[in-house]
């Protein structure tokens, strides 16, 4: 008897559980719609401003009197020791600040300040943001599937 109580159970519960799989459902979720604009500005806003965190060695930060000259003259003299790194001033009033690189990591920056700290003293590595500017010229695809991309 309690075999037969048992397996009705088993059967009803497994076509329960079946019927339950089979069932098509819709879950629509309600909300506020300044959130759902606020969402959309946020992902349009994104996708412009195309931006990637890295690092940049900062040589030097002037102030004063001549020191936008002395901030271009640095930049030229490290530009003509080391042709292979960008060299940037950037103006944050009263200060210019010489800044080299675009690294994706703080090591290599970190390198590049150890090569350089004895000619530049002072040299510090500064956390940065630059916009990405895909050069998608030279890129070269792993499989014959990326190509398609």
């Amino acid at each position: 008897m309690k075999k037969v109580i048992l397996l009705t159970l088993c059967a009803l519960l497994s076509a329960q559980v079946l019927c339950a799989q089979t069932r098509k459902g819709r879950v629509e979720i309600t909300g506020d719609v300044q959130v759902s604009e606020l969402v959309k500005k946020h992902i349009e806003f994104n996708e412009r401003m195309r931006t990637v965190p890295g690092y940049r060695v900062q040589i030097a930060a002037l102030s004063g009197p001549n020191s936008r000259n002395q901030a271009f003259e640095l930049k030229a003299k490290f530009k003509e020791e080391y042709p292979e790194f960008e060299v940037y001033i950037i103006f944050t009033e009263p200060n210019f600040r010489v800044k080299v690189g675009d690294f994706t990591n703080k090591l290599d920056a970190f390198v590049l300040m150890q090569r350089i700290k004895d000619r530049y003293p002072g040299t510090i590595v500064k956390e940065n943001v630059y916009p990405i500017h895909p050069d998608m010229s030279n890129i070269i695809p792993e499989t014959d599937a990326d190509a398609d991309l």
